[in-house]
């Protein structure tokens, strides 16, 4: 996800670009944005594959495309082969990213599951703040051959992991579900997943869509997980992720704009191993209205500080470092609630037997809107001013802190049938 932060640079430098001209404001938008159609797609591969074949088979196709997908942009040298190679990695990524909410879901014991589907962020963070780490300092194709390798350890570690019990007794596979329950330390708790065998009716595509629907549990669980996806993708993120070299250029920080890159992932990547401390002490609704909140408030003072350079204030000369506290703030907030309590309700809300099609539809749209919002980020820039868009980020960050107030029930030491229970009401 932090792979164009760095490329960019060199995309736009003729020396270390691997392209024959430069590129236009439009194609470095896409550069960043296009790794959504792939996004977008992948979770609905996933959604039908972690049901056929299981979660983990899901697990190593995704990674062979990532694979693939780092090859191709590796070896670019033409625009085309770049979003190519872009639109193949958000398609691994994708497929990724659901397989992971789902399987983790089903492993983990009730106690440790908030832990469990909060730490994927941890490992989310830690690649981000090693390309801005590394990228800025190495040449083009390297940036790519470093994440080949990265792959390559990913699809091995694979083969070490056990399927999930849940798709055994979707499969009626008992003994299977008992011996991956064993190497998972959980044997004792084999009744409570046997019950799903008899509480979840097998369903085809249609029916699972049905159910979505129908039921009401599940009804409620995709209108909170996906207003929740929504908010976080409009509330900034991807555009600071995928162009924070470019807007601290932008901003004129006194900082320089590599350097100020790696101290916001190193920001992510500490706030993201705070969260998984407290995801089980202070529960997830309560992070989530004290995250939205301050990371409102982040994007509001950074959109202050835009506005003050438009004008031309004297002040200006003085807060050259605000871009970067700001952003400081930002992330430490964001990743510490609102990056990590979505992903963690839509691993915990929906009935087994919809888990995968229920994540599939709160995922992709969610990356259709983070798809628009990094596409015309561009274009807002240019049309609004820097200070209108962060502040419109600052206004989705409220709007996701009252929706929490509202809606969002506390999911905190439940067990899935007790969540369900909640939900029905």
């Amino acid at each position: 996800m932090g792979w164009s932060a760095p490329i960019i640079p060199k995309l736009q430098d003729p020396k270390q670009s691997p392209l024959s001209s430069s590129i236009s404001e439009t194609e470095t938008s896409l550069v960043g944005s296009i790794t959504y159609v792939g996004l977008i797609i992948g979770p609905y591969i996933t959604g039908y594959l972690s049901n056929a074949i299981g979660r983990k088979p899901s697990f190593f196709v995704a990674g062979l495309l990532t694979l693939l997908s780092f090859l191709l942009l590796a070896n670019a040298n033409n625009l085309a082969m770049i979003f190519t190679g872009r639109v193949i990695c958000g398609l691994g990524t994708g497929m990724i990213y659901v397989v992971n909410l789902v399987y983790i879901g089903e492993i983990a014991s009730t106690n440790i599951r908030g832990i469990l589907l909060t730490s994927t962020n941890i490992f989310t963070t830690l690649g981000t703040l090693f390309v801005y780490a590394v990228g800025p300092y190495v040449s083009y194709p390297v940036v790519s051959y470093i994440a080949v390798g990265v792959t390559a350890l990913y699809i091995l570690g694979i083969l070490f992991i056990p399927e999930s019990p849940t798709y055994y007794i979707l499969k009626e596979r008992t003994k299977s579900a008992q011996g991956a329950m064993d190497k998972l330390g959980r044997l004792d708790e084999l009744d409570e997943i046997l019950a799903v065998k008899y509480n979840t009716e097998k369903l085809s595509v249609v029916e699972e869509w049905k159910q979505m629907i129908t039921v009401k549990s599940n009804r409620k669980a995709l209108f909170i997980t996906l207003s929740l996806s929504i908010f976080q993708q409009t509330s900034g993120i991807i555009v600071v992720i995928f162009f924070a070299t470019t807007i601290f250029e932008t901003a004129g920080s006194s900082i320089e704009p590599n350097v100020a890159t790696i101290i916001i992932g190193v920001t992510q990547f500490v706030a993201s191993m705070l969260s998984s401390f407290f995801v089980e002490r202070m529960g997830r609704r309560i992070l989530l209205l004290c995250s939205t909140t301050i990371a409102g408030l982040s994007m509001a003072t950074l959109g202050v500080y835009f506005y003050l350079d438009l004008i031309d204030h004297s002040s200006i000369s003085m807060i050259k470092w605000l871009p970067l506290v700001s952003l400081i703030i930002y992330f430490l907030f964001y990743d510490f609630g609102f990056g990590i309590i979505p992903g963690t309700l839509i691993g915990e809300m929906y009935q087994s037997n919809v888990r995968s099609i229920g994540s599939t539809v709160s995922i992709t749209v969610a990356w259709l809107f983070g798809f628009g919002v990094a596409t015309v980020y561009g274009y807002m820039v240019s049309d609004l001013g820097s200070h209108i868009t962060f502040w419109m980020f600052s206004g989705m960050c409220a709007l996701a802190c009252l929706f929490t107030a509202i809606f969002v029930p506390e999911t905190k030491g439940k067990s899935l049938a007790e969540i369900q229970q909640i939900l029905n009401k």
